[in-house]
């Protein structure tokens, strides 16, 4: 199992934070067919072979996911896109 963990700092502010967060974790959701379930300023993302969860603090946004053994050999490509996808949504 692979564990991937990435953090952004922002300046948005916690709500304008967390409404970036949403439109991009609904956006993946279409794309990679993950199921997302929010609490409070976390949501968690499954899908077959990952999951994990978004935290939006008041000055960062931080993405946890375990990937299972098939998806374990895409981990670095996986990373490089939630990395894009933060900075993307952030700027």
């Amino acid at each position: 199992m692979t564990q991937i963990s990435v953090e952004r700092k922002h300046s948005l502010g916690r709500e304008a934070a967390r409404a970036k967060a949403q439109a991009l974790v609904e956006k993946l959701s279409r794309e990679y067919d993950l199921k997302a379930n929010w609490n409070g300023d976390r949501v968690d993302v499954t899908r077959s072979g990952a999951n994990g969860s978004v935290h939006i603090g008041e000055d960062t946004i931080r993405v946890e996911l375990k990937l299972g053994m098939m998806l374990s050999i895409m981990g670095s490509t996986i990373k490089s896109e939630i990395e894009r996808a933060l900075d993307k949504a952030l700027a």
